[in-house]
């Protein structure tokens, strides 16, 4: 398997795996703000911001999966350490997934050459993980350093040493990537024949540039 588990007061590390982080859920529009007597009043972010600059706020918490992503060096010594939130797989996908081996690795080969804004965790019983995961590159946690130093012992394991390089390249990959429409060096003709092999969905996100119409 993917995965080591080192010991308790090991130093944290890109990869290490959390079971429960805190993911702070909050709305710009409607804010639960609480005074210093603890009465509160809700206003939204925007009026908010234009009288204070500190303040409480009532807010929703869960707990949730998390991977560091700060790298090694900046992992124990900087204030504060960045973790992705890790998901099920199955949330990432509307359609069916495989149901056999054959299949699944030919799709996770597809989906790691296509998709760049997670990375695949296998399931694995002593990590807690019943079912495929994903760490969502999208979803980022900011935690103190020294606060989780303390929590080291809750750590239920971290990526192994070939996965670990795998996982930082991607996370590269992610934050340095160039989006592009892929049909914009197309002639006319060439163009026509790339649509031929899309979907409505698909087509409805493709629009032609002035010479290829």
């Amino acid at each position: 398997m993917i995965y080591e588990f080192p010991d308790p007061a090991a130093p944290l590390r890109q990869g290490d795996i959390f079971p429960r982080m805190p993911r702070v859920d909050i709305s710009l529009a409607n804010l639960v703000v609480m005074g210093n007597g603890g009465e509160t009043d809700e206003t939204s972010w925007d009026e908010l911001g234009r009288e204070a600059t500190k303040f409480t706020i009532i807010a929703g918490v869960t707990q949730v999966p998390a991977v560091i992503i700060t790298q090694d060096c900046d992992a124990i010594r900087a204030p504060d350490v960045t973790l992705c939130e890790i998901k099920p797989f199955a949330q990432f996908f509307s359609t069916a997934l495989p149901s056999t081996p054959k299949k699944w690795t030919r799709f996770l080969q597809q989906q790691t050459i296509n998709n760049w804004k997670w990375f695949y965790f296998p399931a694995s019983d002593r990590l807690g993980f019943a079912e495929r995961m994903v760490a969502d590159f999208l979803s980022t946690i900011r935690v103190p350093r020294e606060e989780l130093e303390a929590l080291r012992t809750t750590r239920s394991g971290r990526l192994d040493a070939t996965a670990d390089e795998h996982f930082r390249e991607r996370l590269s990959d992610f934050y340095r990537r160039y989006p592009y429409n892929e049909w914009y060096p197309f002639t006319r003709e060439e163009f026509e024949a790339y649509c031929e092999g899309l979907d409505a969905d698909e087509m409805a996100r493709v629009e032609p540039y002035p010479y290829q119409r």
